[in-house]
């Protein structure tokens, strides 16, 4: 059974930096796209990043790009998300996501609150 659990969520001031890490289980996950996603209040859930099984490919999202990075350990089953100049708009819940192909497993999420 597939199992993501998120960390590293918290209160930052606008400007500040924090690093979300993902501990993954229970799946060959050197095989699966690996994904950041977060939802703020009132708002749609959205992928924010998202990296290659073999991390070489990379994509994000306009509003982060240049201000967060993605990474993978695959050894370790591992996805950090490295979140830099820090905003309020960058607020809301921040959940990890797999998916090998044909199916989304998610993690239960982790706050990140921008605020000074």
């Amino acid at each position: 059974q597939v199992q993501l659990v998120e960390s590293g969520g918290g209160l930052v001031q606008p400007g500040g930096s924090l690093t979300l890490s993902c501990a993954a289980s229970g799946g060959t996950f050197n095989r699966y796209i690996m994904a950041w996603f977060r939802q703020g209040e009132g708002k749609e859930r959205e992928r924010v990043a998202a990296i290659s099984w073999s991390g070489s490919n990379t994509t994000y999202a306009d509003s982060v790009k240049g201000r967060f990075t993605i990474s993978r350990d695959v050894d370790k089953n591992t996805v950090d998300l490295q979140m830099n100049s820090l905003k309020p708009d960058d607020s809301g819940v921040y959940f990890c996501n797999a998916n090998p192909g044909w199916q989304d497993y998610w993690g239960q999420g982790t706050q990140v609150t921008v605020s000074p």
